[in-house]
């Protein structure tokens, strides 16, 4: 027998067309009902339902009742970080369903991975913290530096309440469309709850787009900044 983790059983959960759709659909942090998956994933409610039951029987997904309502939701960030590369192998391997709509662009600029910030912004915020050496980075892990803990504290995130947690503080995120990493973890939760309470950004209703206004484009710029980065 052969010893270590069994991948064949997250693959074969996440492997079905159905399952991979309603995965996507939960991918953005929100929770939705069966109802709204059985759309997602383009079946009946009834092969929803069983579909649901094997993922969370495979401890991807979570339910939480609401009232008279059940919501689903990923069981932690550790699925949307795999979610994440499987989606940057299949655009690198070329398995790319549909042709490019409207929202690609935006969705390639910024969006949501999960609960922290992706795209363009998401990468250029990593690049510009490693840059600045607010974060260390060496083989084994991510920190935050002395420096870094000054800047994050005068932009307004409380590090003491984000530390100590079963969440890593600091973990990249190999984003798909950039092909590089953005922040993710706690730190990169917070940020983004951040980014939304300053009103510089919003999500938009219905997807993963994270949509900048002028003011808030400009000034995340500039507070992000790299030598390479393009204002």
């Amino acid at each position: 027998m052969k010893e270590g983790p069994n991948i064949a059983i997250v693959a074969s959960l996440v492997g079905d067309p159905a399952r991979a759709n309603m995965l996507n659909a939960l991918f953005g942090g929100a929770a939705l009902t069966a109802s709204e998956l059985a759309t997602e994933a383009g079946v009946t409610l009834q092969t929803a339902s069983s579909h649901l039951a094997k993922l969370q029987q495979g401890r991807l997904i979570e339910q939480k009742q609401q009232g008279r309502h059940r919501y689903y939701r990923l069981s932690g960030s550790e699925v949307a970080d795999v979610l994440e590369a499987l989606g940057t192998l299949a655009v690198r391997a070329g398995h790319v369903r549909v042709r490019p709509g409207p929202k690609d662009p935006a969705m390639r600029r910024a969006r949501v991975c999960y609960d922290h910030l992706a795209g363009e912004f998401g990468v250029r915020m990593f690049d510009s913290m490693v840059h600045r050496k607010y974060l260390a980075i060496d083989p084994e892990r991510i920190t935050v530096t002395p420096r870094g803990a000054k800047f994050l504290v005068e932009f307004g995130v409380d590090l003491d309440a984000i530390r100590g947690g079963r969440r890593p503080l600091c973990k990249a995120c190999l984003d798909w469309s950039e092909r590089r990493s953005h922040l993710a973890g706690s730190l990169g939760a917070a940020l983004l709850d951040r980014v939304y309470a300053l009103k510089w950004a919003r999500r938009e209703s219905g997807s993963r787009v994270v949509r900048f206004t002028p003011g808030g484009e400009q000034t995340f710029a500039a507070l992000f900044a790299t030598s390479g980065s393009k204002a």
